[in-house]
């Protein structure tokens, strides 16, 4: 690539930085998308250039997807203050957190409808969680924010899945949205732990299998008695089956990888949870040792660029860690003293 990676984002020696380089790929993924959201692939060409020389914008703002990101991560932290991390012990922070977010006057980055309005709910102290969410919505608002559950260290498999769906089904009720979110916060601790990018789709799909008819009632209630299904397994499967669905796509793809065309013509847009994960998942794995390429990819595509290329950076950030990132975009990304004190605290 032609930018150089620098000491600034650079741990001490002999440390991990898997924690630090998937926030900041996240945010800087982010940032390079935001501006290109909403915009055909030849629309971003025809303003910005080829492809390959994205060019991260001047300011690096980004959007709600690193807001809430960040607004878990805090959540999470006081969680764990707590002691271990339950339901009871997660529950108040986040959704203290995701109201303040709610409630910011920063909160102007085309944030999505049905974080808005699970949000406004969640305000009302008298309504419980489940009555504030969205059970029809699996939009991707609630996997691009999850990576912090798969980045702290120390948590059981069981307790990163059921706070993984548990932070989504505060917003997006919808089983998709609970899987998915489960699926990222899998890859991201898979690829922090040392999983090649090879195992990685295998190895989400024997989650997604094992994980089917499994519904986590210790951290969901009686979530899915607003749903229309017979039974909370029915209810969950939906949500895995559409993951499975979409994984078989991502294998189509790499199967036959075209680095060149839009990302979204193989895996979807990304509005969707399964398929943000899945085309973020995609341009990661089509340039898995060349991190801002992957980024770039990303955000040079049709969909949902800044949830897309945010996913594709906490995948890479995760694997290659904080040196992956070049110094002339590092030391400019908003909100970057959190992103760096978040990312040390669980890389220590």
């Amino acid at each position: 690539m032609a930018e150089t990676t620098g000491e600034a984002m650079r741990a001490p020696a002999g440390a991990r930085t898997a924690a630090t380089g998937a926030l900041v790929g996240l945010a800087l993924g982010d940032a390079l998308g935001f501006p290109t959201e909403f915009d055909d692939v030849p629309a971003i060409l025809a303003r910005c250039g080829p492809w390959r020389e994205l060019a991260l914008p001047e300011p690096a703002l980004v959007s709600d997807d690193t807001q809430m990101t960040l607004a878990l991560g805090r959540a999470v932290g006081a969680a764990l203050d707590s002691g271990a991390l339950t339901a009871a012990t997660l529950l108040p922070p986040v959704r203290r957190e995701y109201v303040a977010w709610w409630r910011s006057p920063d909160n102007d980055r085309a944030p999505g409808g049905t974080c808005l309005r699970a949000c406004a709910l969640l305000a009302d102290a008298r309504r419980s969680w489940v009555e504030a969410s969205q059970i029809g919505s699996k939009g991707c608002g609630a996997n691009m924010r999850v990576a912090p559950l798969g980045l702290v260290p120390g948590l059981t498999p069981d307790q990163r899945a059921g706070a993984a769906q548990l932070q989504s089904a505060l917003t997006h009720g919808h089983p998709t949205g609970l899987a998915a979110s489960d699926l990222t916060a899998r890859a991201v601790r898979a690829l922090a732990d040392g999983v090649g990018p090879a195992e990685l789709p295998g190895l989400l799909r024997a989650h997604a299998h094992a994980q089917r008819i499994r519904y986590r009632e210790d951290w969901l209630g009686d979530l899915w008695r607003r749903s229309t299904s017979p039974s909370p397994t029915t209810f969950i499967a939906r949500g895995w089956d559409d993951c499975l669905r979409v994984l078989d796509r991502l294998d189509a793809a790499l199967a036959a990888p075209d680095r060149e065309a839009d990302p979204c013509l193989a895996t979807g847009a990304g509005w969707i949870a399964e398929e943000a994960l899945a085309t973020g998942l995609l341009c990661f794995l089509l340039f898995p040792d060349e991190p801002v390429t992957a980024l770039r990819r990303a955000a040079c595509s049709s969909g949902d660029s800044d949830s897309i290329a945010c996913l594709a950076g906490a995948f890479a950030g995760a694997r290659l860690g904080a040196d992956a990132w070049p110094r002339e975009w590092t030391t400019r990304i908003e909100h970057r003293d959190e992103l760096l004190a978040l990312g040390a605290a669980w890389d220590g």
